[in-house]
């Protein structure tokens, strides 16, 4: 499941709930803007920063990356990032850096080189299947919570923040939400067919997502789906924005699993977000 894209996209589009999820109250958002920020020589990307505005000196700048497979390089790779962006902008304000993993047995532990930034509270790491459900905690941070839940209660859970998506008084705001939900049920259940991921979440058809009928009324997949195989292959990397897995492109397409896996082999990493983290 590509996670790091999941995140940053809740990040981006709920902010505050990266607060919510370091104990600090929701409200600090109001300092911040998110990104994610192209580091130069040698090129690293970090997930996330959450930059304080200029006004907002006593506010420091958040570090975030979101860990799910265990990495023994992960540390050292993210300090390198931190310490290079420090280096190039010289901010005046302070700084932390925060570990987002799955579990702890994705923790490859911080190394001993590092370990002061830890003891002066410089390093904050975050376990989120440690976190827990409380009744009063937002509909983003149980989006989040959503992407660890296990698949035995998923499916429940799920329904559950879409009930209260569809109680926001904000349609658009409403619809990102169960859309999101939607996209991250997908990952998990990876064998499921459209019809039964719409019976669990009784919802409408994954075809009525605007995501799918936006690339529709641009042309991208009208007439090339019952197409010839070009035209087919051609709709591979929108399908996979879309959050549809493997099988599912095949049965939409009615090709070959082996097909499309060679297919997603050759698109490029900008392409599709439907890969291994």
């Amino acid at each position: 499941m590509k996670t790091d894209s999941l995140f940053y996209k809740i990040f981006q589009r709920f902010p505050s709930c990266f607060f919510e999820l370091i104990g600090k109250p929701p409200s600090e958002v109001e300092d911040y803007e998110f990104a994610s920020v192209e580091i130069k020589q040698p090129n690293f990307t970090a997930d996330g920063l959450f930059k304080p505005s200029d006004e907002a000196i006593d506010k420091p700048i958040y570090f975030v990356e979101v860990q799910f497979q265990k990495k023994d390089y992960f540390y050292w790779r993210f300090f390198a990032e931190v310490f290079l962006y420090l280096k190039q902008e010289m901010p005046t304000q302070d700084w932390q850096a925060v570990a987002v993993f799955k579990n702890r047995s994705v923790d490859p532990g911080l190394p001993r080189q590092y370990r002061g930034l830890l003891m002066s509270r410089q390093v904050k790491v975050i376990y989120l299947e440690e976190l827990e459900k409380t009744g009063d905690r937002s509909l983003a941070l149980g989006m989040l919570q959503l992407i660890v839940e296990p698949e035995e209660t998923a499916g429940a859970e799920a329904r559950r923040l879409i009930g209260a998506a569809r109680q926001l008084a904000d349609e658009d705001l409403s619809r990102d939400v169960v859309e999101f939900i939607e996209t991250v049920i997908v990952y998990k259940f990876v064998n499921l067919s459209r019809q039964e991921i719409q019976e669990m979440l009784e919802l409408g058809d994954l075809k009525q997502t605007r995501f799918y009928q936006e690339a529709k009324l641009e042309g991208k997949l009208e007439g090339k789906l019952e197409g010839k195989l070009e035209g087919k292959m051609e709709t591979v990397p929108i399908l996979l924005r879309m959050g549809l897995s493997v099988e599912q492109i095949a049965q939409e397409l009615g090709l070959d699993v082996a097909l499309i896996r060679r297919a997603i082999q050759d698109i490029p990493e900008n392409e599709g977000e439907n890969t291994t983290n």
